[in-house]
C-alpha cells in the first residue's frame, strides 16, 4: 500500500496541497507541494464570505495533482478555527459560510452576558472570549438570519465541511470543536448546558470524533469525476494551531509560539485550567493530540506586516517582506510599542497611519521612517510574545522555571524578529520547521497509517526533519529588554493604550 498521505492546509489568504512520507532511513518527514492556490474573502452587500465552492474546486485540483504526482493513502484537512457553515436536513449547503472579521458579531458578547455569566461559560469550555468564536457567530445568526438555524441540519466547521463535502459522512472534530465555545472540556462532548443557555439548537451539533480517527472515505461520485482511486480521509487536527503545535519538536518546559496571520503563544498540558485568573487573562484551552490540552492566547501577527505590505502596494510602493526586515534593521535604536491586539490593528487598511497614532496619543516617540515602523512592529510583537509567556507561568505556577521557546511557521523566516524574541522573553528560541502546519498534518496521517509505528519517536523525527531542512536555527538571549518590557506594560495597560 502507498504510505505517502496528502495534507490540505489552509489559511485565512491561502492554502496548499502538500505530499507527505516517512523516509524510515533518516527519519525524517518529507514534503512536495503538488498545488497551491489564494484564499479571497467576498464581500457582498457589507457582508464577508469565504468562498467554498472555489475553495473545494481547489481541493479537487489539489486531489488530481497529487494522484498523478504518485498518489496517497490518506487525506487530511487543516484550517484556521471557529468559521463554519450549515447544511439542511438533507445535506444542501445552506450559504456561503461568513468570515470571522464580519462585523454582524459586534455586541454578541454582551448579549451572550444576558443569557450566561461569561465566567461560567469559561469554565465549561475553557475558551477565550472573542467575539469571532463559533458560539457568537451562531447568535448573531439567531437575530439576523434564524431560518439558517430553523432550517439547519448540522453546524460543521470548515475543515469538517470539506470533509463532508469529500465523504458525504458528517462529524466534527475535536481540535476544532474546542475553538467553538461550545465544547465541555471536562466531557469532551458539546456542552448542553452553554448550547441551551444560548439556544442554539441541539441538532447542529454532531458526532465527535477524536483525532486520528477517520472521517470516511472519499464518495465513489467524486472519484468517477475526477478519476482517482477512493482513500480515507483522516480527522487530522482540524484547527491548523494544533497541527502546528504537534509539528513543533519541543521538548521539557517549553513555550510553542506558531507564527502567522495570527502568533499563537503556548504550552503543552496534561489538562485544562479554567480558573477565575486564567478567564480573567482571556486565555483559551484547545484539545490537542494524545489527550494534551494547549494552554495558548492569540496573538495579533503577521497581519501587521502584511497589511502594511498590502497598504504600501496599493499606493504602488513594492516592498518584499525581507526588504521590509532588512529597512527594520538600519534602526536598531528606535523604540516605540504598541499593542497588536488593540482595536485599531484588527481591520485592513492603513497600519502606519494607525501605529503613529498609538505611538502619539500614548506620549511616545512617532515612527516617521518605514524602517521605524517595521522595527516597532517587530519589537512589539516581541514584548507581547513576553507578555503571554509571563501569564502562561503565572497561570501553570512556574514562574521560577526557565523555558525554552519554540518558533515554528512562516515568521520563523523574520529572523529579526526570532532574535527580538530571544531577547526580549531571555529564553533560548528554537526555530523550525517552517511548515509545522504540514508537518504536525501529515504526522497524525503517518502514524494512523503505520509509517511512524511509535508516537514518542515526534520529537527526534521533527529535529531531523528540521535539520535537513536548514530551517533550525538557536537564538540565546544576547540583550536585557527588562527596562523596556516595563514601558511597554506600562503603555499597553494604560487607558491611552486601551
Amino acid at each position: 500500500m502507498n504510505k505517502r498521505v496528502l495534507c490540505f492546509d489552509f489559511g485565512a489568504s491561502g492554502g496548499r496541497a502538500v505530499l507527505s512520507e516517512f523516509d524510515s532511513a533518516k527519519k525524517i518527514i518529507t514534503t512536495k507541494e503538488v498545488h497551491r492556490f489564494k484564499n479571497r474573502g467576498i464581500s457582498v452587500n457589507g457582508t464577508l464570505y469565504w468562498d467554498i465552492l472555489a475553495l473545494f474546486s481547489e481541493v479537487k485540483t489539489g486531489l488530481v495533482k497529487a494522484h498523478k504526482a504518485g498518489g496517497f493513502s490518506s487525506i487530511g484537512i487543516d484550517t484556521w478555527g471557529v468559521d463554519y457553515g450549515i447544511i439542511d436536513k438533507n445535506g444542501f449547503l445552506i450559504g456561503n459560510p461568513v468570515q470571522y472579521r464580519d462585523n454582524r458579531t459586534d455586541g454578541m458578547v454582551d448579549h451572550a452576558k444576558t443569557l450566561i455569566d461569561t465566567s461560567r461559560l469559561y469554565a465549561l469550555t475553557g475558551t477565550q472570549i472573542m467575539e469571532i468564536n463559533t458560539a457568537f457567530q451562531l447568535l448573531a445568526e439567531k437575530r439576523f438570519r434564524p431560518y439558517i438555524l430553523e432550517n439547519g441540519g448540522a453546524m460543521l466547521n470548515i475543515p469538517d465541511l470539506l470533509a463532508f463535502m469529500l465523504t458525504g459522512e458528517i462529524s466534527s472534530e475535536i481540535s476544532i470543536a474546542s475553538t467553538t465555545q461550545l465544547l465541555d472540556l471536562a466531557a469532551l462532548d458539546w456542552s448542553d448546558e452553554a448550547v441551551s443557555a444560548l439556544g442554539i439548537p441541539r441538532n447542529l451539533l454532531r458526532n465527535i470524533v477524536k483525532t486520528g480517527d477517520s472521517k470516511g472515505f472519499l464518495s465513489q461520485e467524486l472519484c468517477d469525476e475526477l478519476n482517482i482511486p477512493t482513500a480515507e480521509v483522516v480527522a487530522v487536527c482540524g484547527h491548523d494551531t494544533q497541527c502546528a503545535f504537534y509539528g513543533a519538536p519541543f521538548h521539557g518546559d517549553h513555550i510553542i509560539i506558531s507564527t502567522g496571520t495570527w502568533s499563537l503563544v503556548g504550552t503543552t498540558l496534561s489538562s485544562p485550567v479554567t480558573t477565575p485568573e486564567a478567564a480573567r487573562l482571556n486565555l483559551t484551552n484547545e484539545v490537542g493530540t494524545d489527550g494534551t490540552i494547549d494552554l495558548l492566547k492569540n496573538i495579533t501577527g503577521l497581519w501587521l506586516i502584511q497589511e502594511t505590505k498590502a497598504f504600501l502596494e496599493s499606493r504602488s510602493d513594492e516592498y518584499s517582506f525581507a526588504e521590509l526586515e532588512a529597512l527594520a534593521r538600519e534602526c536598531p535604536d528606535f523604540e516605540a510599542y504598541f499593542d497588536p491586539d488593540a482595536p485599531e490593528f484588527s481591520t485592513a487598511g492603513d497600519m502606519p497611519s494607525r501605529i503613529r497614532n498609538y505611538c502619539q496619543r500614548t506620549g511616545q516617540a512617532v515612527p516617521q521612517t518605514l524602517g521605524e515602523i517595521m522595527r516597532t512592529i517587530y519589537l512589539s510583537l516581541a514584548m507581547k510574545f513576553r507578555y503571554a509567556v509571563e501569564q502562561i507561568k503565572q497561570l501553570t505556577n512556574t514562574e521560577n522555571k526557565q523555558y525554552e521557546i519554540f518558533m515554528v511557521g512562516g515568521g520563523i523566516k523574520a529572523k529579526m524578529l526570532c532574535r527580538l524574541t530571544a531577547d526580549v522573553c531571555g529564553c533560548t528560541v528554537y526555530t523550525g520547521p517552517v511548515e509545522a502546519t504540514v508537518t504536525g498534518n501529515a504526522l497524525i496521517q503517518l502514524i494512523r497509517n503505520g509509517s511512524i509505528p511509535d508516537r514518542s519517536m515526534r520529537a527526534e523525527i521533527l529535529e531531523n526533519t528540521c535539520t535537513a531542512r536548514n530551517e533550525r536555527k538557536i537564538f540565546t538571549p544576547s540583550r536585557n529588554y527588562d527596562t523596556e518590557y516595563e514601558k511597554f506594560k506600562n503603555i499597553i495597560e494604560s487607558p491611552k493604550g486601551v
